[in-house]
């Protein structure tokens, strides 16, 4: 690195290694992933399934990374209670505030953005859910329900959004939790 009047500039040799060796982007976990998925391709070990199955695994993941990318601890991943239909896709600290979050995958646009399908049944389910992961746990620490909407398009990078803050306890049950 060449220092110039108190300024850093980077050589092109510094620039190409930060490209080949992304250790200082954070990105390791996400490159190690995509290539285990490379091996269990070529060897035929991937988990199939119908395609929006696997579309909604693939969403899941990038999901996974860009809330990682931006500061929140997940703790959990497809969190399901014994005796309950369905799962909360993350569950993950944003600073001091747990958030449930669902994540909504679409391989093309449509009329419907991906996040309104979250409706009020949906809401109301992962209300259920988030109730009895909370169950154990004192004092409750304040909550909220996120949503990521992921689009994968082909030929295209991945577009994803987060809406913080999608719905809440009180609108589901009149009370608030957290």
């Amino acid at each position: 690195m060449v220092a110039v009047s108190g300024c850093a500039i980077r050589s092109a040799g510094e620039r190409i290694w930060d490209t080949l060796c992304p250790v200082s982007s954070g990105r390791i976990p996400e490159l190690i992933t995509a290539a285990l998925e490379r091996v269990a391709r070529i060897f035929r070990r991937e988990r199939g399934g119908p395609e929006h199955l696997r579309t909604g695994r693939k969403g899941e993941e990038l999901a996974y990374y860009f809330l990682r990318r931006r500061g929140y601890t997940i703790v959990a991943r497809n969190w399901r209670s014994k005796g309950r239909k369905g799962e909360i896709d993350l569950v993950g600290w944003d600073g001091a505030t747990l958030c449930f979050i669902e994540v909504k995958t679409r391989s093309a646009r449509g009329a419907v953005p991906a996040e309104v399908s979250v409706d009020r049944a949906k809401q109301l389910e992962l209300c259920r859910m988030a109730a009895l992961f909370l169950q154990r746990r004192s004092p409750r620490p304040p909550s909220r329900f996120d949503v990521v909407s992921i689009y994968l398009e082909p030929g295209k990078s991945p577009e994803i959004e987060l809406f913080k803050d999608a719905f809440s306890w009180r609108t589901m049950s009149g009370t608030r939790r957290g």
